[in-house]
């Protein structure tokens, strides 16, 4: 093929498969280099696999281990506390008010002021378990409620 009908990608190919060949190959690793060059892509990758086991080295780029290595470092903690908001009480009021009553352990008028001072947060800092089964409860009874 001519210079003139090769497309940027087969220039670039030959530039690169130019530079490697021009590189100063030691006169004790010619025989070697040599023999690797006749392998094909195949046979290469054996060998590759073969020398990682016989000197417990890897052949990946150490740039994705240090990548990696830093993003374990920015890992989110978990929130462990949870606040349970009232923020809406829904059609059945007097289910609400008696769901309250219970999950607070308040007198009916003290969890209807609290449920008609909606949206209001009903419980603090609880573990998320409690808060998600409070949570259920209270939009079984037809509130809705976030967890913060």
């Amino acid at each position: 093929m001519t210079e003139e009908n090769q497309t940027p990608a087969e220039e670039k190919a030959e530039e690169i498969k130019a530079e490697k060949t021009s590189a100063e190959v030691p006169e004790k690793f010619k025989a070697l280099v040599e023999q690797i060059e006749k392998l094909s892509v195949l046979e290469l990758s054996e060998l590759v696999k073969v020398l990682e086991e016989k000197f417990g080295v890897s052949a990946s780029a150490p740039v994705a281990t240090v990548a990696a290595a830093s993003g374990a470092v920015e890992a989110v903690e978990e929130k462990t506390e949870f606040d349970v908001e009232l923020t809406a009480i829904g059609d059945n009021k007097i289910a609400v008010i008696k769901v309250v009553k219970e999950l607070t352990g308040l007198g009916l008028k003290d969890a209807k002021d609290l449920v008609d001072a909606a949206p209001k947060v009903i419980k603090e800092k609880i573990k998320k378990e409690e808060a998600e089964a409070m949570k259920t409860k209270l939009v079984e009874a037809g509130a809705t409620v976030n967890l913060k």
